[in-house]
């Protein structure tokens, strides 16, 4: 058990490596498809909710397995366009940090949301990545190579997240789902922290 958990925590805490504190650091003169690539990875925030679509993928099962993540990096797609126009979306910052409170419980609760209502969860949230993505965008970035660079970087971080989600279930089933709705809690908790400006 106490190896199934270190082994859980470990899978959270390498998905997370590439966060900084620093939520959205200016990415300053970089363009184009590597600084496209690096702005998911740069923000804690990003980084827990990629993994957690990820890992409630992976609970589903089935076609949620690549429906959810496909869902997600398509409307995150809409919302970069949204904020590379200049088009504003309410509460941008405070539906990523929600994303990850939300996403958090649901992994944490190991919720088995009908597909609909799992598409449309991470939909919602996807058009507040996408356009923090798109708001950010350098202006001598080259726009398409950019928007493919987070694109790629948001459908690895799910990657990653299924990953967890089976490295984690190969632990076994008991202790699989303990350690996995462990994650999911702290993943939870973490973004109650981003939400009230403490992390």
């Amino acid at each position: 058990m106490k190896s199934a958990i270190k082994s859980g925590l470990l899978a959270l805490a390498v998905a997370a490596l590439p966060a900084v504190a620093s939520a959205h650091p200016a990415i300053g003169g970089a363009a184009g498809f590597s600084h496209g690539f690096a702005h998911p990875m740069s923000g804690l925030d990003h980084v827990l909710a990629m993994v957690m679509v990820g890992v409630f993928a992976f609970q589903l099962g089935g076609r949620a397995t690549w429906l959810v993540p496909t869902t997600f990096v398509l409307v995150m797609a809409l919302g970069g366009a949204l904020g590379v126009t200049g088009i504003a979306v309410p509460f941008v910052e405070t539906g990523i940090a929600l994303s990850v409170v939300v996403l958090g419980a649901i992994v944490a609760l190991n919720v088995k949301a009908p597909l609909a209502a799992a598409l449309g969860i991470v939909g919602l949230f996807a058009i507040f990545h996408g356009h923090a993505h798109g708001a950010e965008m350098p202006e001598n970035a080259a726009g398409a190579a950019y928007a493919a660079g987070f694109m790629a970087a948001t459908a690895l971080l799910h990657v990653g997240g299924l990953t967890v989600g089976y490295v984690i279930g190969r632990a076994g089933e008991r202790q699989g789902v303990f350690v996995t709705r462990t994650a999911g809690g702290i993943a939870a908790i973490a973004g109650v922290g981003i939400l009230a400006g403490l992390i």
